[in-house]
Protein backbone atom coordinates (compact mmCIF):
# COMPACT_ATOMS: atom_id res chain seq x y z
CA UNK A 1 0.00 0.00 0.00
CA UNK A 2 1.04 3.06 -0.81
CA UNK A 3 0.84 6.21 1.60
CA UNK A 4 0.49 9.57 1.15
CA UNK A 5 3.71 11.73 0.22
CA UNK A 6 2.16 15.00 1.97
CA UNK A 7 3.62 15.56 5.36
CA UNK A 8 1.16 17.05 8.12
CA UNK A 9 2.24 20.68 9.31
CA UNK A 10 2.65 20.88 12.77
CA UNK A 11 0.62 24.17 13.97
CA UNK A 12 1.49 25.00 17.66
CA UNK A 13 0.19 27.04 20.13
CA UNK A 14 3.28 27.97 22.92
CA UNK A 15 2.23 25.95 25.88
CA UNK A 16 2.26 29.04 28.15
CA UNK A 17 0.33 27.73 31.44
CA UNK A 18 -2.81 29.68 32.65
CA UNK A 19 -4.84 29.51 35.63
CA UNK A 20 -7.69 27.23 36.28
CA UNK A 21 -10.10 29.95 35.44
CA UNK A 22 -8.72 30.80 32.51
CA UNK A 23 -9.33 27.36 31.07
CA UNK A 24 -12.33 28.62 28.78
CA UNK A 25 -9.82 31.41 27.49
CA UNK A 26 -7.36 29.31 26.34
CA UNK A 27 -9.92 27.24 24.64
CA UNK A 28 -11.02 30.20 22.63
CA UNK A 29 -7.75 31.43 22.19
CA UNK A 30 -6.19 27.71 20.46
CA UNK A 31 -9.85 27.10 18.34
CA UNK A 32 -8.45 29.36 15.02
CA UNK A 33 -5.34 27.22 15.61
CA UNK A 34 -7.14 23.99 16.13
CA UNK A 35 -9.33 24.59 13.14
CA UNK A 36 -6.28 24.91 10.90
CA UNK A 37 -5.23 21.44 12.23
CA UNK A 38 -8.41 19.53 11.20
CA UNK A 39 -8.27 21.17 8.08
CA UNK A 40 -5.02 20.07 7.75
CA UNK A 41 -5.56 16.50 9.09
CA UNK A 42 -9.00 16.10 6.68
CA UNK A 43 -6.83 17.25 3.71
CA UNK A 44 -4.13 14.38 4.31
CA UNK A 45 -5.59 11.72 5.65
CA UNK A 46 -4.16 8.19 6.15
CA UNK A 47 -5.54 4.89 6.09
CA UNK A 48 -5.55 2.33 9.25
CA UNK A 49 -1.74 0.76 9.37
CA UNK A 50 -0.43 3.72 7.45
CA UNK A 51 -0.92 6.83 9.98
CA UNK A 52 2.66 8.10 9.66
CA UNK A 53 2.00 11.84 9.48
CA UNK A 54 -0.71 12.07 11.84
CA UNK A 55 0.88 10.19 14.40
CA UNK A 56 3.80 12.21 13.96
CA UNK A 57 1.88 15.30 14.37
CA UNK A 58 -0.24 13.92 17.69
CA UNK A 59 3.34 13.13 19.08
CA UNK A 60 5.04 16.58 18.69
CA UNK A 61 1.83 18.47 19.77
CA UNK A 62 2.18 16.19 22.59
CA UNK A 63 5.59 17.09 23.19
CA UNK A 64 5.30 20.67 22.63
CA UNK A 65 2.84 21.03 25.64
CA UNK A 66 5.06 18.92 27.84
CA UNK A 67 4.16 15.30 28.03
CA UNK A 68 6.44 12.17 28.06
CA UNK A 69 5.50 10.88 24.30
CA UNK A 70 6.31 7.26 23.00
CA UNK A 71 5.46 6.69 19.36
CA UNK A 72 5.49 3.50 17.46
CA UNK A 73 3.06 2.32 20.43
CA UNK A 74 1.53 -1.31 18.81
CA UNK A 75 2.34 -4.43 17.15
CA UNK A 76 0.01 -6.27 14.80
CA UNK A 77 0.20 -10.23 14.82
CA UNK A 78 2.34 -10.39 11.47
CA UNK A 79 4.89 -8.61 13.19
CA UNK A 80 4.20 -5.08 12.32
CA UNK A 81 4.47 -2.12 14.29
CA UNK A 82 1.83 -0.25 14.64
CA UNK A 83 1.35 4.16 14.47
CA UNK A 84 0.07 4.51 18.35
CA UNK A 85 1.29 7.79 20.24
CA UNK A 86 0.97 7.34 24.26
CA UNK A 87 1.48 10.97 26.37
CA UNK A 88 2.09 10.81 29.88
CA UNK A 89 1.37 14.08 31.91
CA UNK A 90 1.86 13.00 35.87
CA UNK A 91 0.53 16.30 37.96
CA UNK A 92 0.62 15.10 41.65
CA UNK A 93 -1.52 12.36 43.10
CA UNK A 94 -4.81 11.11 42.31
CA UNK A 95 -6.77 8.58 39.48
CA UNK A 96 -4.73 7.72 36.18
CA UNK A 97 -7.26 8.81 33.65
CA UNK A 98 -6.58 7.16 29.56
CA UNK A 99 -8.06 10.18 26.67
CA UNK A 100 -8.17 8.59 23.29
CA UNK A 101 -8.70 9.75 20.40
CA UNK A 102 -8.25 7.57 16.80
CA UNK A 103 -6.25 8.79 13.99
CA UNK A 104 -7.09 6.61 10.89
CA UNK A 105 -9.11 7.42 7.83
CA UNK A 106 -11.31 5.41 5.11
CA UNK A 107 -10.95 4.20 1.37
CA UNK A 108 -13.28 6.43 0.11
CA UNK A 109 -13.25 9.08 -2.44
CA UNK A 110 -14.41 12.44 -0.56
CA UNK A 111 -17.72 14.35 -2.32
CA UNK A 112 -17.98 16.99 -0.02
CA UNK A 113 -16.93 19.95 -1.80
CA UNK A 114 -15.33 21.74 1.14
CA UNK A 115 -12.48 23.58 0.15
CA UNK A 116 -10.02 21.49 2.31
CA UNK A 117 -11.43 18.22 0.95
CA UNK A 118 -8.90 15.35 0.66
CA UNK A 119 -7.91 14.27 -3.30
CA UNK A 120 -5.31 11.55 -1.44
CA UNK A 121 -5.11 8.46 -3.73
CA UNK A 122 -3.66 5.34 -2.74
CA UNK A 123 -3.37 1.57 -3.10
CA UNK A 124 -4.90 -0.95 -1.24
CA UNK A 125 -3.93 -4.33 -0.05
CA UNK A 126 -5.33 -5.99 -3.32
CA UNK A 127 -3.18 -3.32 -5.36
CA UNK A 128 -6.70 -0.89 -6.67
CA UNK A 129 -6.27 2.76 -6.32
CA UNK A 130 -8.89 4.01 -4.21
CA UNK A 131 -9.30 7.76 -2.61
CA UNK A 132 -8.84 8.47 1.30
CA UNK A 133 -11.20 10.42 3.35
CA UNK A 134 -11.84 11.32 6.91
CA UNK A 135 -15.31 10.19 6.64
CA UNK A 136 -16.02 8.84 10.05
CA UNK A 137 -14.43 11.96 11.59
CA UNK A 138 -11.21 10.72 13.20
CA UNK A 139 -9.93 14.15 12.04
CA UNK A 140 -12.19 15.49 14.65
CA UNK A 141 -11.22 13.27 17.36
CA UNK A 142 -7.67 13.62 16.52
CA UNK A 143 -7.79 17.77 16.67
CA UNK A 144 -9.83 17.47 20.09
CA UNK A 145 -7.46 15.02 21.45
CA UNK A 146 -4.64 17.96 20.55
CA UNK A 147 -6.92 20.19 22.01
CA UNK A 148 -7.70 18.65 25.17
CA UNK A 149 -4.44 17.63 25.47
CA UNK A 150 -3.00 21.33 25.74
CA UNK A 151 -5.59 22.67 27.41
CA UNK A 152 -5.23 20.21 30.48
CA UNK A 153 -1.55 20.70 30.74
CA UNK A 154 -1.66 24.51 30.82
CA UNK A 155 -3.83 24.27 33.40
CA UNK A 156 -2.44 22.01 35.94
CA UNK A 157 -3.83 23.71 38.44
CA UNK A 158 -7.32 22.08 38.24
CA UNK A 159 -6.38 18.66 38.25
CA UNK A 160 -4.13 15.69 40.04
CA UNK A 161 -3.40 12.43 38.70
CA UNK A 162 -2.17 11.03 35.49
CA UNK A 163 -3.32 11.96 32.01
CA UNK A 164 -2.24 9.12 29.34
CA UNK A 165 -2.91 10.87 26.05
CA UNK A 166 -3.79 7.85 23.71
CA UNK A 167 -3.67 8.41 19.70
CA UNK A 168 -5.17 5.36 18.38
CA UNK A 169 -4.32 3.93 15.10
CA UNK A 170 -6.69 1.51 13.02
CA UNK A 171 -9.91 1.61 14.41
CA UNK A 172 -11.29 1.36 10.92
CA UNK A 173 -10.08 -2.48 10.96
CA UNK A 174 -10.70 -2.54 14.51
CA UNK A 175 -7.27 -4.29 15.21
CA UNK A 176 -5.62 -0.91 16.67
CA UNK A 177 -6.06 -1.25 20.26
CA UNK A 178 -5.26 -4.39 20.31
CA UNK A 179 -2.69 -3.46 18.83
CA UNK A 180 -1.66 -1.41 21.47
CA UNK A 181 -2.40 -3.59 24.38
CA UNK A 182 -0.26 -6.47 22.87
CA UNK A 183 2.61 -4.24 22.75
CA UNK A 184 2.55 -4.39 26.73
CA UNK A 185 0.84 -0.76 26.38
CA UNK A 186 -0.18 -0.87 30.46
CA UNK A 187 3.25 -2.85 31.55
CA UNK A 188 4.73 0.29 29.70
CA UNK A 189 2.53 3.23 31.34
CA UNK A 190 0.61 2.19 33.85
CA UNK A 191 -2.73 1.19 34.51
CA UNK A 192 -5.62 3.82 33.73
CA UNK A 193 -8.10 3.69 36.62
CA UNK A 194 -10.46 5.15 34.22
CA UNK A 195 -11.06 5.62 29.99
CA UNK A 196 -13.09 8.15 28.43
CA UNK A 197 -13.41 9.35 24.78
CA UNK A 198 -15.98 10.39 22.16
CA UNK A 199 -17.05 10.13 18.85
CA UNK A 200 -18.98 12.63 16.00
CA UNK A 201 -21.91 11.85 15.17
CA UNK A 202 -24.60 13.21 11.67
CA UNK A 203 -27.72 13.26 13.97
CA UNK A 204 -27.10 15.44 16.49
CA UNK A 205 -25.97 19.66 15.85
CA UNK A 206 -22.72 21.12 16.96
CA UNK A 207 -22.49 22.61 19.83
CA UNK A 208 -24.47 19.34 21.59
CA UNK A 209 -23.17 15.77 23.13
CA UNK A 210 -25.23 12.58 23.62
CA UNK A 211 -24.53 9.39 26.19
CA UNK A 212 -25.70 5.84 26.69
CA UNK A 213 -25.32 3.98 29.94
CA UNK A 214 -24.59 0.34 29.87
CA UNK A 215 -24.03 -1.47 26.87
CA UNK A 216 -23.85 1.43 23.96
CA UNK A 217 -22.51 -0.29 20.68
CA UNK A 218 -22.74 -3.67 19.32
CA UNK A 219 -19.86 -6.25 19.19
CA UNK A 220 -18.16 -6.82 15.11
CA UNK A 221 -17.30 -9.78 14.31
CA UNK A 222 -15.48 -10.54 10.45
CA UNK A 223 -16.22 -13.08 8.93
CA UNK A 224 -14.25 -14.77 5.48
CA UNK A 225 -16.11 -17.54 3.67
CA UNK A 226 -15.23 -19.27 0.89
CA UNK A 227 -18.21 -21.27 -1.47
CA UNK A 228 -16.39 -23.74 -3.98
CA UNK A 229 -17.17 -25.32 -6.69
CA UNK A 230 -16.15 -27.11 -9.86
CA UNK A 231 -15.36 -24.71 -12.52
CA UNK A 232 -15.90 -25.19 -16.41
CA UNK A 233 -17.04 -23.54 -19.60
CA UNK A 234 -20.50 -21.10 -19.15
CA UNK A 235 -22.21 -22.69 -21.84
CA UNK A 236 -21.97 -26.55 -19.92
CA UNK A 237 -22.90 -25.40 -16.32
CA UNK A 238 -24.34 -29.26 -15.34
CA UNK A 239 -20.57 -30.27 -16.04
CA UNK A 240 -19.29 -28.50 -13.16
CA UNK A 241 -20.79 -27.06 -10.01
CA UNK A 242 -21.47 -22.81 -10.03
CA UNK A 243 -19.61 -21.59 -6.84
CA UNK A 244 -21.41 -17.83 -7.55
CA UNK A 245 -25.07 -19.80 -7.78
CA UNK A 246 -24.26 -21.19 -4.49
CA UNK A 247 -23.03 -18.37 -2.84
CA UNK A 248 -26.42 -16.35 -4.27
CA UNK A 249 -28.09 -19.16 -2.30
CA UNK A 250 -25.93 -18.88 0.47
CA UNK A 251 -26.66 -14.60 1.00
CA UNK A 252 -29.94 -15.18 0.74
CA UNK A 253 -30.55 -18.26 3.39
CA UNK A 254 -28.11 -16.42 6.06
CA UNK A 255 -30.31 -13.82 6.53
CA UNK A 256 -32.37 -16.06 8.02
CA UNK A 257 -30.26 -16.76 11.18
CA UNK A 258 -31.37 -12.88 12.70
CA UNK A 259 -35.06 -13.45 11.64
CA UNK A 260 -35.33 -17.50 12.69
CA UNK A 261 -32.47 -18.13 14.71
CA UNK A 262 -32.22 -15.51 16.88
CA UNK A 263 -34.25 -14.46 19.62
CA UNK A 264 -36.30 -11.58 18.43
CA UNK A 265 -35.52 -9.15 21.75
CA UNK A 266 -32.00 -9.59 20.72
CA UNK A 267 -30.65 -7.28 18.27
CA UNK A 268 -28.38 -8.53 15.40
CA UNK A 269 -26.96 -7.89 12.25
CA UNK A 270 -25.37 -9.80 9.28
CA UNK A 271 -24.06 -8.12 6.30
CA UNK A 272 -22.11 -9.37 3.36
CA UNK A 273 -19.90 -6.38 2.57
CA UNK A 274 -17.99 -7.70 -0.29
CA UNK A 275 -18.41 -10.86 -2.37
CA UNK A 276 -15.65 -11.96 -5.49
CA UNK A 277 -15.88 -14.32 -8.07
CA UNK A 278 -14.86 -15.47 -11.42
CA UNK A 279 -12.75 -13.26 -14.06
CA UNK A 280 -14.99 -14.20 -17.60
CA UNK A 281 -19.04 -13.87 -18.49
CA UNK A 282 -18.27 -17.16 -19.98
CA UNK A 283 -16.08 -19.11 -17.39
CA UNK A 284 -17.58 -20.88 -14.58
CA UNK A 285 -15.07 -20.12 -11.35
CA UNK A 286 -13.97 -22.67 -8.98
CA UNK A 287 -14.83 -19.67 -5.91
CA UNK A 288 -15.85 -16.86 -4.62
CA UNK A 289 -15.24 -15.28 -1.66
CA UNK A 290 -17.43 -13.51 0.72
CA UNK A 291 -16.29 -11.14 3.66
CA UNK A 292 -18.99 -10.63 6.02
CA UNK A 293 -18.94 -8.54 9.48
CA UNK A 294 -21.71 -9.49 12.22
CA UNK A 295 -22.95 -7.41 14.92
CA UNK A 296 -24.49 -8.61 18.42
CA UNK A 297 -25.18 -7.06 21.76
CA UNK A 298 -24.52 -10.14 23.85
CA UNK A 299 -21.98 -13.81 23.31
CA UNK A 300 -24.88 -15.75 22.92
CA UNK A 301 -26.27 -13.84 20.36
CA UNK A 302 -22.78 -13.39 18.39
CA UNK A 303 -22.47 -17.37 18.54
CA UNK A 304 -26.07 -17.72 17.30
CA UNK A 305 -25.01 -16.10 14.35
CA UNK A 306 -21.51 -17.87 13.75
CA UNK A 307 -23.13 -21.25 14.31
CA UNK A 308 -25.85 -20.54 11.90
CA UNK A 309 -22.81 -19.21 9.03
CA UNK A 310 -21.09 -22.57 9.19
CA UNK A 311 -24.02 -24.66 9.51
CA UNK A 312 -25.65 -22.49 6.27
CA UNK A 313 -22.45 -23.11 4.49
CA UNK A 314 -22.39 -26.81 5.43
CA UNK A 315 -25.83 -27.34 4.16
CA UNK A 316 -25.01 -25.48 0.81
CA UNK A 317 -22.27 -27.49 0.01
CA UNK A 318 -24.00 -31.02 1.02
CA UNK A 319 -27.21 -30.18 -1.25
CA UNK A 320 -24.76 -29.31 -4.18
CA UNK A 321 -22.97 -32.75 -3.77
CA UNK A 322 -19.71 -31.19 -3.53
CA UNK A 323 -16.59 -33.53 -2.13
CA UNK A 324 -15.28 -32.89 1.16
CA UNK A 325 -12.28 -31.30 -0.11
CA UNK A 326 -14.48 -28.83 -2.05
CA UNK A 327 -17.32 -27.61 0.53
CA UNK A 328 -17.24 -23.93 1.86
CA UNK A 329 -15.23 -22.55 4.18
CA UNK A 330 -15.82 -20.11 7.30
CA UNK A 331 -13.27 -18.50 8.88
CA UNK A 332 -13.88 -15.64 11.74
CA UNK A 333 -10.97 -13.16 11.94
CA UNK A 334 -10.83 -12.61 15.44
CA UNK A 335 -8.31 -9.84 15.33
CA UNK A 336 -10.66 -7.76 13.06
CA UNK A 337 -13.32 -8.00 15.97
CA UNK A 338 -13.98 -6.53 18.97
CA UNK A 339 -16.45 -6.65 21.90
CA UNK A 340 -20.07 -5.09 23.12
CA UNK A 341 -18.62 -1.44 23.94
CA UNK A 342 -19.80 -1.30 27.85
CA UNK A 343 -20.56 2.49 29.43
CA UNK A 344 -19.92 1.90 32.95
CA UNK A 345 -23.04 3.25 34.82
CA UNK A 346 -21.74 4.78 37.37
CA UNK A 347 -19.34 6.55 35.56
CA UNK A 348 -21.89 7.36 33.27
CA UNK A 349 -23.58 9.09 35.74
CA UNK A 350 -20.55 11.31 36.58
CA UNK A 351 -19.71 11.87 33.05
CA UNK A 352 -23.28 13.02 32.01
CA UNK A 353 -23.48 15.18 34.89
CA UNK A 354 -20.42 17.07 34.20
CA UNK A 355 -21.75 17.68 31.05
CA UNK A 356 -24.90 19.01 31.87
CA UNK A 357 -23.04 21.56 34.06
CA UNK A 358 -20.26 22.16 31.15
CA UNK A 359 -22.97 22.61 28.03
CA UNK A 360 -26.30 22.98 29.58
CA UNK A 361 -28.94 20.56 30.51
CA UNK A 362 -30.76 21.42 26.74
CA UNK A 363 -27.23 20.16 25.03
CA UNK A 364 -27.03 16.34 26.63
CA UNK A 365 -29.03 14.10 25.02
CA UNK A 366 -29.68 10.09 25.86
CA UNK A 367 -27.73 8.62 22.92
CA UNK A 368 -29.80 5.16 21.44
CA UNK A 369 -27.60 2.19 21.46
CA UNK A 370 -26.40 1.34 18.12
CA UNK A 371 -25.28 -1.39 15.93
CA UNK A 372 -22.16 0.17 14.82
CA UNK A 373 -18.61 -0.95 16.51
CA UNK A 374 -15.47 0.69 18.32
CA UNK A 375 -12.68 -0.84 19.64
CA UNK A 376 -12.03 1.92 22.51
CA UNK A 377 -14.16 -0.29 25.13
CA UNK A 378 -10.69 -3.29 24.24
CA UNK A 379 -8.56 -0.42 26.86
CA UNK A 380 -11.04 -0.79 29.65
CA UNK A 381 -11.33 -4.59 29.33
CA UNK A 382 -7.77 -5.05 29.46
CA UNK A 383 -7.08 -2.69 31.86
CA UNK A 384 -10.00 -3.71 34.51
CA UNK A 385 -11.38 0.05 34.38
CA UNK A 386 -14.76 1.57 33.66
CA UNK A 387 -15.17 3.43 30.24
CA UNK A 388 -16.85 6.18 29.16
CA UNK A 389 -17.65 7.01 25.27
CA UNK A 390 -20.07 9.23 24.38
CA UNK A 391 -21.35 11.21 21.18
CA UNK A 392 -20.32 14.87 20.30
CA UNK A 393 -22.99 16.58 17.65
CA UNK A 394 -21.00 17.44 14.54
CA UNK A 395 -23.82 18.94 12.03
CA UNK A 396 -24.42 22.02 10.85
CA UNK A 397 -27.71 23.31 12.97
CA UNK A 398 -29.70 24.94 10.39
CA UNK A 399 -29.06 22.08 7.76
CA UNK A 400 -29.60 19.35 10.47
CA UNK A 401 -33.19 20.73 11.18
CA UNK A 402 -34.09 21.20 7.35
CA UNK A 403 -32.96 17.26 7.25
CA UNK A 404 -35.20 16.94 10.44
CA UNK A 405 -38.19 18.61 9.12
CA UNK A 406 -38.01 16.53 6.10
CA UNK A 407 -37.69 13.07 7.73
CA UNK A 408 -34.43 12.80 6.03
CA UNK A 409 -30.96 12.21 7.01
CA UNK A 410 -27.81 14.41 6.90
CA UNK A 411 -24.69 11.87 5.36
CA UNK A 412 -23.54 10.00 7.93
CA UNK A 413 -20.82 8.40 9.01
CA UNK A 414 -18.44 6.43 6.35
CA UNK A 415 -20.61 8.09 3.67
CA UNK A 416 -18.35 10.26 1.30
CA UNK A 417 -20.32 13.55 1.82
CA UNK A 418 -19.77 13.32 5.47
CA UNK A 419 -19.36 16.66 6.57
CA UNK A 420 -18.81 18.18 10.11
CA UNK A 421 -19.51 21.95 11.26
CA UNK A 422 -15.70 22.34 11.96
CA UNK A 423 -15.36 25.43 14.62
CA UNK A 424 -18.93 24.78 16.88
CA UNK A 425 -17.81 20.67 17.08
CA UNK A 426 -13.98 21.03 17.77
CA UNK A 427 -15.05 24.02 20.81
CA UNK A 428 -17.72 21.48 22.26
CA UNK A 429 -15.12 18.50 21.79
CA UNK A 430 -12.09 19.98 23.72
CA UNK A 431 -14.69 22.12 26.15
CA UNK A 432 -16.78 18.86 27.12
CA UNK A 433 -13.93 16.11 27.28
CA UNK A 434 -11.82 18.85 29.22
CA UNK A 435 -14.45 19.28 31.61
CA UNK A 436 -14.64 15.63 31.89
CA UNK A 437 -11.41 14.71 32.44
CA UNK A 438 -11.20 17.72 35.03
CA UNK A 439 -14.47 16.18 36.93
CA UNK A 440 -12.47 12.39 36.98
CA UNK A 441 -9.12 14.03 37.80
CA UNK A 442 -9.97 15.03 41.99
Amino acid sequence: MLRSSIALGCLCLSPAFAPAQDIAAFEQKQLPVLVDTYKQIHAHPELSHFEINTSALVAAELRKSGYTVTDHVGVYPDGSKAFGVVGILKNGSGPALLVRGDMDALPITEETGVPYASHVKTKNKAGQEVGVMEACGHDVHTTVLIGTARTLAANRSAWHGTLMIVGQPSEETIDGAKAMVADHLFERFGKPDMVIGLHDTNTRAAGTVSLAAGPAMASSTSVDVTIRGIGGHGAYPYAGRDPIVLAAEYIVQIQTIVSREEDPREPAVVTVGSIHGGTKRNIIPDEVKLELTTRAFSDQSRQVILDGLKQIALGIGTTAGLPPERMPTVTVQENESTPVLVNDPALSARVRATLVATLGAANVFDEPVTMGSEDVGVFGIAAKAPTVYFRLGAMYPDRLATANAAGQLLPGLHTSKFEPDPEPTLATGVKSLTAVAISLLQ
